[in-house]
């Protein structure tokens, strides 16, 4: 794992994204060369041969980030691979057709971009085959250990094998501590101090999971000879932020949060945020139109009851606002007065509504909350003032959330399903806490592309 503006990106799927660019621009220079046989000045123009290729390269790779195919827990298998393949180049033609309209010369041409299309994607399929084979090999596992004997150790374990798309880790086993009780069956024989045992057992990483750092359990000294030996040293809360991508609460010290990096807030970060969210705004608002003028006239003939429906929410700094969405519930929905958590199959919803949340269509009018600075583009879910009360009083830093703009996507709302209890809130929570630590423009990019994917199979309704 590395670090791109605070967000941690996966060295695999790094690697797997460079070389199917490489892939696709070899696609672009073969299918010239099949084209146009005996006219090699063709491929010397670069206006006319490498930007169009590039505009090809970068929309299909986009389009294969809006199917999830650079998530962590892709499936490798050649068939699913296939099946992905087809929608994303669906949205790559989509993204070419604006760009070719725009400026037709960057165009291919419709017989070069078919030869382009077929040799990219198998080339794909023969990268990706080969590619998670060499991924799973035994020999590209991390050797790690763990010091500690708790659940928490256990959560670990399991978040590391949760992740292989991230990092394929060698669990050595676990080193207990004094005072824990543990029902792991991993324990090591510690061969004396904890850079001996490292050495012993060809650790490279040890990953602190104690759970009561009292009466010397963390053994400072000994994690401190690691460290200037070159066993990286890391900490059970920054291995969850590292791997899951998300701020574990059963993990987290406040002086960790205090001390730690991130929580960006500075004049320059705010300005090129709401920059982002005026400009994204302006630019959906027109091409969304359509979308949102036929799902109006659906809600009206449905019951012939209100179009849009303004509910209070919790912004920034705990500042309460008037949220604006598509009505996609009976127009009795809490006719007792007390809010409820939408449900699955919530029998309130109508048939207009059901397609609506499928595809997120009834956000859309959130889009005008983000022109009038209540909300951000991205940013975590807003909630109502009643959960916001309840949630305050029961889960530790559920507050944190609100030193940023609530956004009409988020990171728990592309990582997470839709939240409809108290566990789920703290572990959208979780995400929402990484999103406000990490926070940046490069984040959000990804969180955009990530809901395509949300919104094109209904996923987390």
């Amino acid at each position: 794992m590395f670090r791109i503006s605070n967000h941690y990106v996966s060295k695999i799927v790094a690697v797997l994204l460079l070389i199917e660019l490489g892939v696709l621009f070899a696609a672009g220079y073969l299918g010239v060369n099949l084209r146009f046989m005996g006219k090699p000045e063709y491929l010397s123009d670069f206006r006319q041969f490498w930007v169009p290729v590039g505009v090809t390269a970068l929309s299909i790779l986009l389009g294969m980030s809006a199917v999830g195919m650079y998530q962590r827990n892709i499936d490798e298998n050649l068939c699913a691979t296939l099946l992905r393949l087809m929608p994303s180049f669906g949205i790559a033609l989509l993204v070419m057709m604006v760009v070719f309209y725009a400026a037709p010369e960057l165009s291919l041409g419709r017989v070069l971009l078919v030869i382009v299309l077929l040799l990219s994607a198998l080339g794909i399929l023969c990268v990706r085959t080969i590619f998670f084979r060499l991924v799973n090999s035994p020999m590209l596992a991390s050797p790690i250990l763990f010091l500690g004997s708790s659940d928490l150790v256990r959560d670990c374990m399991e978040t590391s094998h949760q992740n292989l798309r991230n990092h394929k880790y060698n669990i050595v086993g676990t080193i207990p501590v004094a005072g824990e009780d543990s029902t792991l069956a991993m324990l090591v024989e510690p061969a004396g101090s904890l850079l001996e045992t490292a050495r012993k057992y060809k650790a490279e990483e040890i990953v602190v999971a104690v759970q009561n750092r009292r009466g010397g359990a963390l053994r400072i000294q000994e994690l401190l000879e690691c460290k200037m030996k070159g066993v990286r040293v890391t900490d059970a809360a920054g291995f969850f932020e590292r791997e899951a991508c998300q701020i574990r609460l059963d993990s987290l010290h406040p002086s960790w949060l205090v001390f730690g990096s991130g929580f960006d807030q500075s004049l320059l970060r705010t300005f090129f945020k709401r920059s982002f969210d005026l400009i994204t705004s302006c630019i959906m608002l027109p091409l969304l139109s359509p979308l949102m003028l036929g799902a109006a006239i659906c809600i009206w003939l449905e019951d012939r009851g209100p179009i849009l429906y303004r509910q209070e929410r919790v912004g920034k700094n705990n500042e309460n606002f008037m949220v604006l969405k598509f009505r996609s519930m009976r127009v009795d929905a809490e006719k007792a007065g007390t809010p409820q958590w939408a449900s699955s199959d919530d029998p309130r919803v109508t048939r207009v509504g059901n397609v609506m949340r499928k595809y997120r269509i009834d956000e859309l009018p959130q889009l005008f909350n983000v022109l009038r600075g209540d909300m951000s583009f991205v940013g975590p879910r807003p909630e109502r003032p009643y959960f916001v009360e309840q949630f305050a009083r029961e889960i530790t830093f559920y507050n944190v959330r609100h030193c940023v703009k609530p956004g009409i996507t988020g990171w728990a709302q592309v990582r997470y399903k839709y939240g409809a209890s108290k566990d789920d809130a703290i572990q959208k929570l979780q995400y929402d806490l990484y999103y406000v630590k990490n926070n940046s423009l490069f984040l959000d990019v990804l969180i955009l592309i990530d809901t395509l994917s949300v919104v094109i199979f209904g996923a987390g309704t």
